[in-house]
């Protein structure tokens, strides 16, 4: 007799594999499109313009991302780019500080956003490049990728983690035209010599399939070998929600806003789901600062987490390399306050897994940090998703 656990596993296994299929032919279909909006966002980039990026709700956890990307480049020896979170108060912002050498990004669901679209043509008439992510009217429009919003935002993701990839390749082939560095494993058509890049656009293109289909089988791998995992996972969190208990996400960087998007996924959920209990350490700069500033970096979510927790409640840290020392210290607090412990980790599971800091470690065995992020999402989506259902299966 298969049990509900098993069913439950089976649900996560088709739900990863379900989205390879969907991602898959929209990205075969729109990688000339976006390796043509990447030589013009390094057009820009050359003269001088930023990334301005914004959204409401969930939606501006992808403008947060977007920022720390190019702020932050995790391919080493990339330069940091010009970007900014605009989403707090986008409309006025981008009137004040808008240049016509900008780049403009504008997140939301997958119906569109009317008010990002109004901020969004008002830069196209100001002379901006605009992507409208999703939306009908821009440099770049993404009209209708999915209409289930976590598959829809988990597209975005994987789109605008293309344009940051490939945006350096364009800006050091014109401005060096010479080795690409340590890119160079990424494209390894861009030999010593400058070339016009209006040549590189086609490969430019086949690297970005390339990316998609390295994502689609770490997605894979991850639903074979990691799906009852996250089902056992998804059962033990609900079992502390229906104790009374909330969820307390933290991480860094791009992590920082997964565990950001997590939460808000939970407190305003896409309509047909009913709001979860949930708080994120990461979104707190001003107790992040104060804390960095007076005691540590180390400290960051511990001391915010001894004020936070409660016995039932849920500890969930992010982390790709799985050894983040933040991470690792509200681990361990937890463990010793009872909490559920669980962490959503990169490459083999780091310290957090080496010594078994979470009672439910979910490891997407990869080194590369956007496709790891890329199937996180993933993974962290579909557990919202299933909090849902998730007693029925608890036997």
């Amino acid at each position: 007799m298969v049990s509900n656990r098993s069913i439950l596993a089976s649900h996560v296994e088709e739900a990863l594999l379900e989205r390879n299929r969907r991602y898959g032919e929209f990205f075969e279909q729109e990688a000339p499109r976006l390796a043509l909006a990447c030589r013009g966002m390094s057009d820009r980039f050359l003269k001088g313009g930023r990334l301005l990026a914004f959204g409401r709700g969930p939606y501006a956890t992808d403008a947060q991302h977007v920022s720390v990307e190019f702020v932050h480049p995790v391919i080493v020896g990339k330069r940091a780019l010009p970007a900014l979170d605009l989403s707090i108060l986008f409309g006025p912002w981008l009137g004040a500080i808008l240049k016509p050498e900008d780049i403009v990004m504008g997140f939301g669901p997958p119906e569109g956003d009317p008010e990002v679209q109004s901020a969004l043509d008002s830069a196209t008439a100001a002379g901006a490049m605009t992507f409208a992510l999703p939306g009908v009217r821009g440099s770049y429009t993404c009209p209708g990728l999915a209409t289930d919003p976590f598959q829809h935002q988990e597209m975005i993701e994987m789109l605008y983690h293309t344009l940051w990839e490939t945006v350096h390749v364009f800006l050091e082939h014109r401005e060096l035209g010479h080795d690409v560095g340590d890119a160079g494993f990424l494209y390894p058509f861009l030999g010593q010599q400058k070339q016009e890049t209006g040549g590189m656009l086609e490969d430019v293109a086949a690297s970005i399939r390339m990316k998609v289909a390295e994502d689609a089988k770490l997605r894979a791998q991850v639903a074979q070998e990691e799906s009852e995992q996250i089902a056992n996972a998804t059962l033990a969190i609900h079992d502390r929600l229906r104790r009374g208990g909330k969820l307390i996400l933290f991480g860094n960087g791009g992590s920082a806003t997964d565990a950001n998007d997590w939460m808000l996924d939970c407190v305003q959920p896409p309509a047909g789901l009913r709001p979860v209990p949930a708080v994120s350490l990461s979104l707190e700069p001003a107790n992040i600062t104060a804390l960095a500033n007076d005691v540590g970096t180390d400290v960051i979510f511990l001391r915010q987490l001894i004020a936070q927790a409660r016995p039932e409640d849920v500890a969930i840290g992010i982390s790709t390399s799985g050894g983040s020392k933040n991470i690792i210290l509200a681990l361990e607090e937890s463990h010793k306050r009872n909490l559920l412990t669980v962490a959503l980790l990169g490459y083999d599971g780091g310290g957090i897994v080496r010594r078994g800091l979470a009672d439910w470690p979910l490891v997407i065995r990869s080194d590369y940090i956007p496709r790891i992020q890329e199937v996180q999402a993933s993974v962290y989506h579909i557990i919202r998703q299933l909090l849902e259902t998730a007693g029925h299966a608890q036997n």
